[in-house]
């Protein structure tokens, strides 16, 4: 009894239920069970261990079970007190703290002083004030700062919002540059930086034009699509130059995001605004021209499609209002001018090529390419290597050696590298004492680069039986393309050699199809596809060739070889062949006449339905040759085969010795 009852006594101690006289009452109780039964009763325990007392008759056992149970809730009381202690502290510390702030703030309000956070809060709000934004977006950015001022000094999320402020304040949402009016003065520039290039030029001097008369009108999506090096990217800087405003590149090779375009939202760690939103950053105003580069290398997988996130940015109905994840409310990009960059169309989704105004750039004619190293290229890397511009002189002769024989390309990356290559071998003549003043000519360039790497096609020697000039367009420009018919004793099968497409295969077959049918007619037997086999072949087998270009040239040769008639070694076609005998329209006519034109050829056939491509062709070019238009093949026939040929004209295998050396040395 005097252990539960020291127990107790404990007990009322944490809990301070019953004064301390009833404790007294207790102590005159000498009868155990009334003992047990009366500290029982006193208890905050459940009903259930009260009634397992009153059940145990034996006043040991109750007494036992008893002690037991004000000896857990002793336990119990002790750990309730812990933890109270604990939680009191902490309150305490935090009404501390926040009193002695408080107190702070009153001193340093008396004395006109602000604490750091309040200082904080109040230039954000000043700057946000400024910016002059939209109600409901200034109001959100005011209700951030509230959040940013109330909030404990060692919350984790002080800096998150820190971020988030100071990225809205630095956009632009109401800088704006002013346009350059003065068409004149834009076109200028535009032609001081970049020789040919007519159509875009033109366009951006119709859209300033526009500008000026209306005031205001959307900025257009131009897609300018050519193969590399053609001077894309360096374009749309001067298109920012020319129409005086702030210039921004981002790349999009290889951005497989959605996040990339969008940005991240607050909620992750170390999240960023997307590449639209944080250009606009960089450019400083609301209206800059902005490149997206490579647009057609974009990519999509498990992180979602980029290309879609850019149907927001190009659409000029729907990018008034563009939402980035980070920064939660829309921002106007309808008066930038976006322009993008692609080599190809085919890897550009449809939804976003219609977005687009494309733009074609076609590879540069030589002339260009003279044209252009001669105001640009060679300046540049005289200036690179030191070199005064009157110690070394590019001749056109020797331009025209390097752009011919060491460089096959579209644009002009190889041959500013080519050119860098001489400046080099020039500045260390110099040095040497070897020279103190150089002409770059023809013999100088193979000098100094070695080897020609690269031949061009020029006009056969003779006519011939079975050999027809066609011409080819490939990235590089155009060429002239030798297709070559031979006639053996066989059973009629065709065979097709020169690594030729599939469509380059089915011309073939759609002109030996035709000469079948018109075999009487063109003099042939009729029955030569029983008793012949037929060979034909397109030079340089190791370059993969393809197009419906060559169908005429193919059915010319073929007719040539089959009817005995050589083929004018002076006359190049190119033209789609249809089994009726129609010739369809085909593209690259600029560059195939180009590539006639420097291989010695005199006259061109092409369908009447090209005429209109010929504008493209320089006015020298086409006074040097004579071109004839078709509809039918009969017409390519009349003039292409020599009816009546006055000495022996021979054949493919005959004249291959004549043949051999086609190419400039």
């Amino acid at each position: 009894m005097r252990s539960v009852m020291s127990l107790f006594e404990r007990y009322m101690d944490f809990t301070r239920k019953l004064p301390p006289d009833a404790i007294i009452s207790l102590s005159g109780v000498s009868n155990p069970g009334r003992f047990a039964d009366t500290v029982a009763s006193q208890l905050a325990v459940r009903t259930e261990e009260k009634q397992k007392i009153l059940e145990t008759l034996s006043f040991k056992k109750r007494l036992e079970l008893l002690f037991q149970i004000i000896s857990q809730e002793i336990e119990i009381l002790e750990i309730e007190r812990r933890i109270n202690n604990r939680v009191k502290k902490q309150i305490e510390k935090n009404q501390k703290e926040y009193y002695l702030r408080e107190q702070m703030r009153a001193i340093q309000k008396e004395l006109g002083q602000q604490d750091e956070r309040t200082i904080e809060a109040d230039e954000y709000r000043g700057k946000i004030k400024a910016l002059g934004l939209a109600e409901e977006i200034e109001e959100k950015m005011l209700k951030e700062v509230d959040r940013l001022e109330k909030m404990p000094a060692a919350s984790a999320e002080i800096s998150v919002i820190r971020n988030y402020l100071e990225w809205i304040i630095s956009l632009p949402w109401n800088v704006i540059t002013e346009d350059c009016m003065d068409i004149k003065a834009a076109e200028k520039i535009l032609n001081e930086e970049h020789y040919g290039l007519e159509k875009i030029k033109e366009r951006i001097l119709e859209f300033l034009a526009v500008k000026k008369l209306s005031g205001k009108i959307k900025g257009p999506v131009l897609c300018l699509v050519g193969p590399p090096g053609v001077g894309k990217t360096s374009l749309a800087r001067s298109i920012a130059k020319a129409m005086g405003r702030k210039f921004v590149r981002i790349s999009l090779g290889g951005v497989r995001d959605e996040a990339e375009i969008r940005g991240h939202r607050r909620t992750y760690v170390g999240a960023l605004p997307g590449r639209i939103i944080q250009g606009m950053k960089q450019a400083g105003s609301r209206n800059p021209v902005f490149l997206l580069d490579e647009i057609d290398k974009m990519s999509a997988d498990f992180r979602g499609d980029p290309s879609a996130a850019l149907l927001e940015v190009l659409d000029p109905e729907q990018n008034h209002s563009f939402s980035d994840h980070y920064i939660e409310v829309p921002f106007d990009l309808s008066r930038v001018l976006f322009i993008t960059t692609a080599n190809s169309l085919y890897n550009i989704p449809r939804p976003l090529l219609d977005r687009m105004e494309t733009l074609n750039i076609s590879g540069y004619t030589e002339d260009e390419k003279l044209e252009i190293a001669k105001r640009h290229l060679i300046p540049r890397q005289l200036i690179e290597h030191g070199l005064a511009p009157h110690k070394v002189t590019f001749m056109d002769e020797g331009l025209l050696k390097i752009i011919r024989n060491y460089t096959r390309e579209a644009g002009v990356r190889n041959l500013e590298r080519e050119i860098a290559n001489i400046c080099r071998k020039v500045a260390k003549a110099i040095v040497t004492g070897e020279k103190t003043v150089l002409d770059v000519d023809a013999k100088l360039v193979e000098k100094f680069l070695g080897s020609p790497r690269f031949y061009y096609g020029v006009l056969e020697k003779q006519d011939m039986v079975g050999v027809a000039t066609g011409l080819a367009w490939t990235d590089a420009g155009g060429d002239i393309l030798s297709i070559e018919v031979t006639v053996m004793k066989g059973k009629g099968k065709l065979i097709l050699t020169g690594k030729l497409g599939d469509v380059m295969q089915e011309s073939a077959h759609a002109g030996y199809s035709y000469v079948r049918s018109r075999a009487e007619e063109l003099g042939i037997e009729d029955d030569f596809n029983e008793k012949y086999d037929i060979h034909i072949h397109v030079p340089e087998g190791a370059i993969p060739k393809d197009g419906p270009s060559a169908g005429i040239t193919m059915a010319c040769a073929l007719i040539s070889a089959l009817s005995g008639r050589p083929v004018d070694r002076t006359v190049a076609m190119t033209g789609e062949i249809t089994l009726r005998g129609r010739v369809l329209p085909v593209g690259g006519i600029k560059e195939k006449v180009l590539a006639a034109h420097r291989a010695g050829i005199k006259t061109i056939i092409i369908p009447e339905e090209n005429t209109k491509d010929l504008e493209e062709v320089p006015q020298h070019v086409k006074d040097d040759l004579c071109f004839i238009f078709v509809n039918r093949m009969d017409e390519v026939l009349e003039r292409a085969l020599i009816s009546h040929p006055e000495k022996h004209i021979p054949s493919v295998q005959e004249g291959e010795e004549d043949r051999m050396n086609i190419y400039p040395s």
